[in-house]
């Protein structure tokens, strides 16, 4: 929910995001069901009224959190994905922005587990979307659709034994040259 007055720059607009930061490590650290306003409203250091000013409830900041940390990563994943330039490089930067730096911040969480799952619960529209997002970076480099969503569903097992961050990128790093290999060659 932005007010009239949280235009980019201004004191509201910097609070909400003091508030989505704050909001975010609690939900990694405590969970969703246990973080409260109260934890929240103390971690960004304001009132919980003032909290309230901006959110309804815990369920639009969650949401607020989410998208924050997933679709703000957006612009920056199309933009590498058209770039000029080695598709491997493209790739890996795509998947640094949509995948590596999210992980990195819930993998090393107590509560990082749950962090995704109760959002897709929430909200299945938004992750939906990341999906989407991801598919069509994916299938700008390697231009083919097919590929890309094995590419995707590749990276999906990637994460299901929760590695480190850097044994992920490495895997990241297999994986994205295999499928550029394979790319390269029905070119």
């Amino acid at each position: 929910m932005f007010n009239d007055n949280d235009s980019p720059g201004s004191k509201a607009a910097e609070r909400r995001t003091r508030i989505v930061a704050a909001a975010r490590w609690c939900f990694l650290n405590f969970g969703y069901a246990k973080t409260t306003f109260e934890d929240i409203s103390k971690r960004a250091g304001i009132s919980r009224s003032l909290l309230y000013h901006h959110f309804r409830n815990k369920e639009e900041l969650y949401t607020a959190v989410f998208t924050d940390w997933l679709i703000s990563r957006h612009p920056a994943a199309l933009q590498a994905a058209s770039a000029p330039g080695d598709s491997f490089k493209r790739l890996i930067e795509v998947v640094r922005l949509l995948v590596l730096e999210p992980w990195s911040e819930m993998v090393g969480a107590p509560m990082g587990g749950e962090f995704f799952e109760a959002c897709e619960r929430l909200d299945p529209e938004i992750e939906a979307r990341h999906r989407e997002v991801a598919l069509q970076c994916v299938t700008t480099i390697t231009r083919d659709r097919e590929a890309a969503e094995v590419f995707l569903l590749s990276l999906d097992g990637l994460l299901t034994d929760q590695p480190s961050v850097d044994l992920l990128s490495h895997r990241i790093h297999i994986l994205a040259a295999r499928f550029v290999q394979s790319a390269n060659r029905q070119q």
